[in-house]
């Protein structure tokens, strides 16, 4: 059991039992359902993730425990299935119960009498099917010549195949009462784009007419030549050779006129298809990504959503643009086989039907093997990747750390394990081609035995069995199609799942809420009895009780883990409080329009990111219709006109990729203009000066002294320097306690942790 995400009430787990296990997933399900505090449980058999909601009484540890048991008790619910059911004659003892077999932890159990009860009945099975096959011979070969029954059989078996797979791959737990967010992949692939996909399978289908014509008329016209003329032509007053030749050699230069014509249009609907489709899902994929909560995303890789986005959405649009115009074509080549055979050749028809269902049996028959080995190479795949990107992020400190080898070590042995799951991937993958290509060149030889025999015995004529040759074969190479279909679709569905993740992320509120214009923002900011952890932590705030006053600086100071920046997160709603209230104005904040609230407030982290953009740009971000006038004197203010015009391009700078062509101090002055540009009443900065030097941090403070009259400003610092001229300081101790607050004069004279950390900084005794 591996955790993906886990945030209050909701917890997202990677089960390694669970996948490709249906029965284990579907008991884990059950389990967890009737576990008291569980709300949700989802699990799913093709990646073996698991989806768990539950109430405020359960807490995240409880909730992984119960996790944890009843995966435990499915596995040995398993287990004692298994044992009875290969153990049905086993000696009772006297008390009733089954003796267990002795065997040492260490060694694998007894495999003869479990491959002997597996195969023993499937053996005896096949030979019966021979033996009645031999025996009865003559009278199935009378029965299989009548064709309605051949084809009434042939189906009723390929309906109940396609239907039971199609069932188990509906939805992520089987269950045929599945919401209606959860249909089935195809349904939710194509979406609202219906109309488009009924033309482009129009087009494929007449593609494929086109097609199976061309190849009906070619040995027609080979046995004409043959034969020196058609008697079938001739009744219907096509006389002599060259006439019906050159009527023979038209129809197939139109057939393949129309062949290519439509063959065209079907690929360009396919691909526009498959482009609207990757456009709307990648749109609002990262549309719902962006109205992620905070809280909720950061508990996601960045490389894994970044995949998603690319890569996943990008393997949705090639089964699209391939994949589905080649069932569409194996549909149609099917439905012209049949009448075909029933109206030119009826006796020989199931020669041509009988591989169909098989055919489809054999193909569903490794789906589910196939889908689990696809997730697990996908899943080694993206965990590569995300230490790839990870590894060239911190370039830096693999040098400074000389730690080359040992991340070159990493990413071998990882490059291995994906290599393993693809080869097993791969394997699984091999042998469904290999099946059609063999029943499809058995139906080719069936139908040229079987029809030329007939002709010989004159019970069927020349001019019915040309057209059939080839169609049997033509069909079977379409139908051979389903297998690399099927491992795309498998593929499709798997990248499909890890999408529709990240939908079920919880959305910010966008709309609702009290209005909050910011000209009637006073700044008074109250944390009222306050309690908030993270997930899997000790509580960062406990009864956190402090009050900021409108239009005056407070200071926020404490050792590191003290619950300073934690403040901060919980007044922008980054976070939501345990217990307690923060109050804006009187107001809580949670009943508040959020965009109005994020709008009053401007935070400055301690870590500020710049996009890969000019200097200018940057600091025009969230205020982008303001003047040139304003965006230098908000740069002013934040004392980054200096190295700015020091530039060769000036404010036209191009900052890269996380701003990488800046200092760190450079890059926190321009974040602190974004700020100073937008001109919020409340202002939160986070270390944002703790990577400049002593004299610029005095020309900032200097300039926010000037652009802080009568606005409210939290400065959050380690550095006391920093708050020396606030008018108010918060000192916060172990566990978000407020341990003692005032001005910076009063502290230091107090002799409590202020004092402290006040002598440690300055390395001066405490003012007298």
């Amino acid at each position: 059991m591996r955790p993906r995400s886990i945030v209050p009430g909701r917890q997202r787990w990677e089960v390694d039992l669970l996948r490709g296990r249906p029965a284990s997933a579907r008991l884990t399900e059950e389990t967890l359902r009737e576990t008291p505090g569980i709300e949700e449980a989802q699990a799913s058999p093709v990646t073996g993730r698991v989806l768990l909601r539950h109430d405020h009484t359960v807490s995240p540890r409880q909730a992984a425990e119960l996790l944890r048991r009843a995966v435990t008790r499915t596995l040995a619910t398993l287990r004692t299935t298994a044992a009875g059911l290969l153990r049905p004659h086993s000696t009772a003892r006297p008390d009733g119960n089954r003796p267990a077999p002795a065997r040492h932890p260490g060694t694998a159990p007894p495999q003869d009498g479990t491959r002997a009860g597996r195969w023993l009945p499937r053996i005896l099975g096949a030979g019966g099917a021979v033996a009645a096959a031999v025996a009865g011979g003559p009278f199935l070969l009378r029965l299989l010549s009548r064709p309605l029954l051949t084809l009434g059989l042939t189906a009723a078996a390929t309906a109940a195949v396609v239907r039971r797979a199609w069932r188990g791959s509906g939805s992520s737990d089987g269950s045929p009462d599945a919401s209606p967010a959860r249909r089935h992949p195809l349904r939710r692939i194509i979406g609202p784009h219906k109309r488009k996909f009924a033309l482009a399978s129009l087009l494929s289908g007449l593609s494929q007419l086109a097609e199976m014509t061309l190849f009906a008329l070619s040995p027609s016209i080979v046995l004409l030549v043959a034969k020196g003329g058609s008697s079938t032509l001739a009744r219907y007053g096509v006389a002599g050779v060259t006439g019906q030749l050159s009527l023979l050699v038209g129809a197939a230069g139109l057939a393949c006129l129309a062949m290519a014509a439509f063959g065209y249009g079907a690929s360009v609907a396919w691909r526009q298809l498959a482009q609207t489709i990757e456009d709307d899902w990648r749109t609002r994929t990262y549309e719902h990504v962006q109205r992620v909560a905070p809280s909720d995303l950061e508990n996601e890789r960045i490389s894994r959503v970044n995949a998603v986005l690319s890569e996943d959405i990008g393997q949705i649009s090639t089964f699209v643009a391939s994949n589905m115009n080649d069932v569409v074509q194996m549909v149609t080549s099917l439905g012209l086989l049949v009448p075909a055979f029933l109206l030119l050749a009826p006796q020989i028809a199931w020669v041509a039907f009988a591989p169909i269902p098989l055919v489809a049996w054999l193909s569903f028959r490794f789906h589910e093997r196939a889908v689990a080995s696809h997730a697990a190479s996908d899943e080694r795949r993206a965990r590569l990747n995300s230490r790839i990107t990870e590894n060239l992020h911190a370039h830096t400190t693999i040098k400074s750390s000389v730690t080359e080898q040992h991340e070159i070590t990493r990413i071998t042995e990882l490059n291995r394990e994906c290599s393993d799951a693809d080869r097993v991937s791969g394997r699984s993958s091999a042998i469904p081609p290999q099946i059609l290509r063999l029943a499809g060149g058995s139906a080719l030889v069936g139908t040229v035995l079987l029809g030329g025999t007939a002709v010989l015995r004159g019970t069927l004529s020349t001019a019915a069995f040309g057209p059939l040759i080839e169609m049997p074969g033509i069909a079977m190479l379409k139908l051979s199609r389903l297998g690399s279909t099927t491992d795309q679709y498998q593929r499709t569905v798997t990248a499909l799942d890890r999408v529709e993740r990240l939908h079920e992320l919880p959305l910010e509120p966008a709309t609702g809420g009290r209005p909050l214009p910011g000209r009637q923002v006073k700044g008074e900011i109250e944390l009222r009895n306050v309690t908030f952890a993270y997930p899997g932590r000790p509580p960062a705030l406990r009864d956190t009780s402090l009050v900021v006053p409108a239009g005056r600086t407070t200071a926020i100071v404490g050792a590191s883990g003290a619950g300073k920046t934690t403040v901060a997160k919980l007044l922008m709603r980054f976070h939501h409080p345990d217990r307690g209230r923060v109050l804006l104005d009187g107001v809580d904040v949670r009943t508040l329009a959020l965009p109005d609230l994020r709008r009053a407030i401007g935070y400055v982290t301690q870590e500020p990111f710049l996009f890969d953009a000019t200097i200018a740009e940057n600091i025009r971000y969230g205020t982008f219709d303001a003047t040139d006038g304003q965006l230098v004197a908000a740069a002013r203010t934040a004392g980054a006109d200096a190295f700015i015009d020091s530039l060769p391009d000036g404010y036209d700078t191009r900052v890269g990729e996380r701003g990488a062509a800046l200092s760190g101090g450079q890059k926190q002055r321009i974040a602190l203009a974004r700020t100073v540009l937008r001109d919020p009443p409340v202002i939160i900065l986070d270390e944002a000066t703790s990577a400049v030097d002593n004299e610029t941090e005095a020309i900032i403070q200097q300039a926010l002294q000037v652009f802080g009259t009568d606005r409210t400003m939290v400065v959050i610092a380690h550095r006391l320097s920093t708050v020396q001229n606030a008018d108010q300081i918060y000192v916060m101790g172990p566990g978000g306690v407020v341990a003692e607050h005032g001005t910076h004069e009063e502290l230091v004279t107090r002799g409590g942790t202020y004092t402290t950390l006040w002598q440690l900084q300055a390395g001066t005794p405490a003012l007298t």
